[in-house]
């Protein structure tokens, strides 16, 4: 995979990565090692800390990409699905009624059964539409249906549907598609190999409001957080708490995404070995710095999401700079 000689690019060295650091009555106990990046919807790197080529699967934060197709072949207007139907596309949902819900609803609107899901049916649980990516693959289907591609094997990379999210990703980032590294996720689609500069880049745009399909994406996120992970999960309380300003969207292995909307900047997060408690703690970090929330949304997160317990504290010393 090539990038334009300018892409992600420093013109200095030696900006060190974050460190989260676990305080047990305040004192350390574990660390962890974490880079992150802001760019523009140019491409640009504005600030980082740690290493804006760094090499991650996007893994979930690259869900609002993979519903273009949903909404650009004209699937979701089709079939009505609303800003609710667009939101469980992109989700990373509890599994709970509501959320099993929403996606049975995109295969309803699609005349198709729950039983062409193709992602795993979770421990404990006794259906597919229960699965954390059940609205992502229910768009997936119904985008075929609508476009007459194949129901069967629609997760395989050489499908036209996945085809066309590479295509589509590759637009964004500048980029053949067909340049572009994949491999398999958890839920059985295809997940693509990113430089954390390129999901900053994707999340720029992703909050720019200059893209009719991104713009829909976003706007359903924000109008409707509670799809999009659940009560009390990350994503769904930043968003909600963050009066429609920040998108926010995790992936596995230490992954977060954030843009704020209407100025086309994103932010990329990777904890180098994969917590998630890491990455929430350097988002809200990052979002004190970028003064991107108001000090009493961001007291009510740190309270959430930082202190695991009255004797726990997660720490994180260092900042973004600008490159």
């Amino acid at each position: 995979m090539s990038l334009p000689p300018s892409f992600g690019t420093s013109t200095r060295s030696g900006i060190p990565p974050l460190e989260v650091r676990l305080l047990r009555n305040g004192i350390p106990e574990s660390r962890h090692r974490v880079h992150a990046v802001v760019c523009d919807a140019r491409g640009r790197v504005l600030m980082r800390a740690g290493d804006p080529q760094q090499l991650s699967f996007i893994r979930s934060a690259q869900k609002p990409f993979q519903a273009t197709v949903f909404v650009a072949s004209g699937c979701a207007d089709q079939g009505e699905s609303g800003e609710r139907g667009l939101a469980i596309a992109c989700a990373s949902h509890a599994g709970t009624a509501m959320h099993a819900r929403e996606a049975f609803r995109l295969l309803w609107a699609a005349d198709l059964e729950a039983e062409l899901l193709q992602c795993p049916v979770p421990a404990g649980r006794t259906s597919p539409l229960e699965h954390n990516c059940s609205g992502k693959h229910a768009a997936f289907l119904a985008s075929c249906r609508h476009l007459g591609w194949s129901t069967e094997t629609y997760l395989q990379s050489d499908h036209p549907l996945q085809r066309e999210v590479l295509k589509r990703t590759g637009e964004l980032l500048g980029l053949p598609g067909d340049e572009l590294v994949t491999a398999r996720d958890d839920c059985g689609a295809p997940t693509v190999q990113l430089q954390l500069a390129q999901m900053a880049l994707l999340y720029a745009h992703l909050g720019a409001s200059e893209q009719p399909d991104l713009e829909q994406l976003s706007r359903a996120m924000l109008a409707h957080p509670e799809l999009v992970a659940g009560e009390g999960r990350f994503d769904t309380e930043l968003m909600r708490r963050g009066h429609r300003q920040v998108l926010s969207k995790g992936g596995a292995e230490g992954i977060q995404c954030l843009s704020r909307v209407g100025e086309g900047m994103g932010v990329a997060i990777k904890v180098e070995d994969g917590s998630a408690r890491a990455k929430h703690a350097v988002a809200l970090h990052l979002l004190r710095q970028l003064d991107w929330l108001t000090p009493t949304t961001l007291q009510e997160l740190h309270a959430v999401f930082l202190r695991p317990a009255p004797h726990l504290e997660l720490e994180v010393l260092g900042e973004l700079r600008f490159d």
